[in-house]
């Protein structure tokens, strides 16, 4: 029997997993400049933390969790999101008693919703994603957003747009919820079944929805902006000339809403604007969730965070057509020819990788120009050449498979003679 690889995944093959190396790599270099420090959190959690985190009324829970019971009947989730288990990690490790506030983390990992696959998502996927907690200051809300766009310009990313809104604190969305209840609610039955769910459970989801949106009702909502009130106002505004002192140029969506039930206040997404990127255009999105930390159990305490998909992050640097800097190839070959030459070029071997050299040789006997062609196959940047002959000599054959240059070198030197070069 053949087996295929699920719908929905994919494999990260060695010539693809570069790529991967050198975004995670700039990821984590970003998060230092910042002061985020990485966590790493369990696979799969209490299916109960994503129903109450991420919320009931989102499609999220709703339809594309993976859930599945344990041999003792326990209910447990393979995470969709980041945010919720490191929330959940911030309360049970009392990371609120942390004398350096705000907690400022970081995740990058794979996560799982059952959702339709098309380019750029799938139902495993890999996030990068970042948390600020225990400060509500508009700065820092500035500061998250600044991270993430560093982060994309660090890549070389230059297509680039970034939408803002703001959602309001308690009062003011409770005031909006009752306007677009009373906006929707005459022709609700024209709207999808998930809508009519929604319309009671949370009517800001309504906006968001992807079946509905060219609805004539959608384009009339009621904006939350007319409906925040001066503490609101006056928030939003901060954050917007934090953004304006950062050099980071926006524009206000008054429809953008975030798919999640948590966030209040700022919500932001990052698009790319790049010609043949796709319909779906949205790279990352986050914003503040003041609020939830009280959901997992734990003390007031207000949030900040974004998250990014890495293989849409990818799908934009094919876009714009960047080339990575991505080192490729060996440093050396080794070339043996006859059995003695064999046996050194084991221990040769060793001796070029502690010295910090990348290094191969031949393990399928081949003649020495197969062997040449495997080294440039490999791009190799130096082949090493022994025989008998330079065995009785001490000396190998070194050759600089750039510019066909050979020298003749002490095995002792091997080492040296390479790192001055290369």
């Amino acid at each position: 029997m053949a087996f295929q690889i699920p719908r929905g995944t994919q494999d990260i093959l060695p010539s693809e997993a570069s790529r991967w190396q050198y975004v995670e790599k700039k990821a984590r270099e970003i998060c230092r400049l910042y002061r985020f420090q990485e966590i790493r959190t369990p696979i799969f959690e209490h299916t109960e933390l994503f129903q109450r985190g991420v919320g009931e009324s989102t499609d999220i829970v709703q339809k594309e969790m993976y859930t599945f019971s344990d041999r003792k009947g326990r209910s447990l989730t393979l995470r969709p999101e980041g945010t919720a288990a490191v929330v959940r990690a911030f309360v049970e490790k009392k990371m609120y008693a942390d004398p350096n506030q705000p907690v400022k983390l970081f995740y990058i990992g794979p996560m799982f919703r059952y959702e339709r696959p098309q380019s750029g998502r799938f139902r495993q996927f890999v996030q990068f994603g970042v948390e600020a907690l225990g400060s509500d200051d508009p700065a820092l809300d500035a500061e998250v957003i600044s991270l993430a766009m560093a982060f994309y310009q660090s890549l070389g990313l230059k297509k680039l747009k970034l939408a803002i809104n703001s959602l309001g604190d308690q009062e003011s969305r409770a005031a909006h919820r009752a306007a677009l209840v009373n906006h929707f609610k005459p022709r609700i039955g024209e709207f999808c079944s998930d809508c009519q769910k929604r319309l009671e459970q949370n009517p800001l989801r309504i906006l968001d929805c992807k079946q509905d949106r060219e609805h004539e009702l959608m384009k009339s909502a009621p904006s939350i902006i007319d409906f925040l009130n001066d503490e609101s106002k006056q928030y939003f505004d901060q954050v917007l000339k934090y953004l304006t002192e950062l050099g980071i140029e926006y524009e206000i969506d008054p429809n953008l809403v975030r798919g999640l039930d948590y966030y209040n206040h700022t919500a932001f997404e990052i698009m790319s604007n790049a010609e043949g990127f796709g319909a779906i255009t949205t790279l990352c999105g986050g914003g503040r969730y003041n609020g939830l930390v009280e959901e997992a159990g734990g003390p007031s305490t207000p949030g900040i965070g974004f998250a990014l998909s890495i293989e849409r992050l990818l799908a934009a640097i094919d876009a714009e057509n960047i080339a990575l800097p991505i080192e490729k190839g060996l440093d050396c070959y080794i070339v043996a020819l006859g059995d003695r030459a064999k046996e050194r070029s084991v221990s040769l071997l060793q001796e070029m990788r502690k010295a910090g050299i990348s290094a191969d040789k031949d393990y399928e006997n081949k003649k020495m120009k197969a062997q040449l062609k495997q080294a440039d196959r490999l791009q190799a940047k130096f082949v090493i050449i022994i025989g008998d002959e330079e065995l009785e000599k001490g000396v190998a054959n070194v050759k600089n498979m750039a510019t066909g240059e050979q020298d003749a070198v002490a095995f002792e030197r091997l080492a040296e003679y390479i790192k001055e070069r290369k």
